[in-house]
């Protein structure tokens, strides 16, 4: 959880001003249809507004330019008044609560929209401006998240109040293409837009940040009948793209269809022959749906982990033996894909907090030195954290029970299952993992392989840095070769992992299995290259 106090004003305001020349791009792209009125409803200092004075513009379009604070504001209406735009307006205040009037009138009034939403995490929004986002989710008849971001119910509004056939162009967070937050918003996009463009760069725009952006080109529909090209993403390097006419560019970028519109649009960094492929590894008779040949559940939720994950120490001082577990919940607990007792030794030497302790038995009848071990968790308030104090007694944690699999919520280059060996318990950091179809070292091992680690980046949603995260009903999707009876050698991946070569373990295990499956070699090849173009994406390189 992240809290409000600990972020910075720029977060907390989510101004991340605009590089001039892509501002002047998008901007160009848009006057392109010659729009007799743009809207801009976050316009900071206004760099938009000087990227129509530096496309030369004709000023007779009508500019509503919004802006909540008002240093901004005067900004931007000098920045109007030197350029001498006459038709521009610059209003202070909250645009969605402008927006949510205007959407109440069913009012569609512009010709073109365009500028830089903020990105503010909803938890960090005042409650008034909570309302008004939330509002905008209600009267498009959209589901609403508490985990949207304000860039969300910006866009959701802005092209409800765009003309049929008018033009959207934004800098936004290349987060749109992949999380779960942001589903109601591509589908609603699908529904109203004839095309959609993504120009998706592997540098950080935005100096200073991780946040990685794209400039979106959307084009809503002239009647809700005309077909939809879909959704494309241009993947660029550096900024040539620029010296590229917007128009062509937009043009010339080729949409998919389909599931792409409907679900996450990852899928529309590949090229066709690229999808076709890894549908033809999908339609093997070898090739099962997680779902079908595993049940995932998440790790034990204490709600005060620093109480009930320990390091040997702690167990000692006040003889906690009888109550502490071993666990793992992180990397550095498991850096291959074996937790054993030689791993679970390892850890202990390194003073990790191994041992999970579960203590069910009523106060009154415990030792004195675990009375005193609770005491102290009071005297810190644990006992007052909601998933605490919600229990009888509160140190009592529900849900207690291991599995021979466990997976970590979050990897960096590849996600990978852990054969449990010793029963270690894991916390909400990792997944609890049962198989249901094939021995529980066979899937460990065969979850290693190009296909499996290409549906992770398919369907898991990353944020700043680039790790990846998966939550259980999107491993639920995951597609994994079972070749059942596979022998394999679980120490020598394992060391593999452990030695930072995963991508050799997925490669070594992916030509063994494809292989036997009846996949040619040049098949097999090509899907690890489509593997590592969506990693090298996520992670930047």
């Amino acid at each position: 959880m992240k809290f409000k106090a600990d972020q910075s004003a720029q977060k907390l305001r989510g101004g991340y001003y605009t590089p001039q020349n892509l501002a002047d791009y998008a901007t160009k792209w848009i006057l392109n249809k010659k729009p007799k009125s743009i809207l801009e409803p976050s316009c900071g200092d206004g760099v938009f507004v000087q990227a129509l004075h530096n496309n030369k513009y004709n000023k007779s379009i009508k500019i509503s330019c919004f802006e909540l604070f008002d240093t901004e504001v005067q900004k931007t209406y000098n920045r109007c008044k030197a350029l001498g735009f006459d038709n521009a307006t610059v209003t202070e205040g909250d645009f969605l609560t402008w927006a949510n009037k205007q959407l109440n009138h069913n009012q569609s009034a512009y010709d073109a929209v365009l500028g830089n939403p903020p990105f503010i995490r909803y938890q960090f929004l005042e409650k008034p401006f909570q309302e008004q986002a939330e509002l905008v989710f209600k009267q498009i008849g959209l589901k609403f998240t508490k985990h949207t971001n304000a860039w969300v119910p910006f866009l959701l509004s802005t092209l409800a109040l765009l003309k049929n056939g008018g033009r959207m162009a934004m800098v936004i967070p290349s987060e749109i293409i992949h999380v779960m937050h942001a589903q109601s918003l591509r589908s609603y996009m699908g529904q109203v837009c004839s095309k959609i463009v993504i120009i998706d760069p592997k540098e950080i725009w935005f100096e200073g940040t991780l946040q990685g952006a794209v400039i979106i080109f959307a084009e809503k529909k002239e009647n809700p009948n005309q077909p939809s090209e879909g959704v494309g993403i241009v993947s660029v390097n550096g900024f040539d793209f620029l010296e590229e006419c917007p128009e062509e560019l937009f043009r010339k970028t080729l949409g998919i269809n389909g599931e792409t519109v409907e679900g996450k649009w990852t899928k529309a960094t590949l090229e066709k022959s690229e999808l076709l492929l890894i549908k033809k590894f999908i339609s093997h008779a070898s090739v099962h749906k997680f779902n079908d040949i595993a049940n995932v559940d998440v790790g034990i939720v204490t709600g005060a982990n620093q109480f009930f994950l320990v390091e040997n120490e702690i167990v000692e001082k006040y003889e906690l033996e009888s109550y502490a577990h071993p666990m793992f919940g992180r990397s550095q607990h498991c850096p291959g894909i074996l937790y054993n007792k030689s791993q679970h030794k390892s850890n202990q030497e390194k003073s990790l907090p191994t041992n999970f302790l579960y203590i069910e038995s009523d106060f009154q009848q415990l030792p004195a030195k675990v009375k005193d071990y609770i005491e102290l968790g009071e005297t810190e308030k644990y006992h007052e954290r909601y998933k605490c104090r919600i229990r009888k007694p509160w140190y009592k944690v529900p849900s207690i029970y291991s599995t021979e699999i466990g997976m970590l919520k979050r990897c960096h280059e590849a996600p990978r299952l852990i054969l449990n060996q010793i029963g270690a318990y894991t916390t909400d950091t990792a997944y609890r993992v049962t198989s249901t179809f094939t021995s529980a070292e066979n899937l460990v091992c065969s979850f290693l392989n190009p296909l499996t680690a290409i549906t992770a980046e398919l369907e898991g949603r990353y944020y700043g840095g680039g790790v990846l995260e998966l939550v259980p009903s999107e491993i639920e999707k995951l597609y994994i070769p079972i070749i059942d009876g596979q022998k394999h050698d679980i120490a020598a991946l394992s060391r593999l992992v452990k030695d930072g070569q995963i991508e050799e373990a997925i490669q070594i295990q992916g030509k063994t299995i494809f292989t036997k499956l009846g996949f040619t070699a040049e098949d097999i090849e090509t899907l690890m290259a489509i593997w590592r173009k969506l990693r090298d994406r996520r992670l930047r390189k």
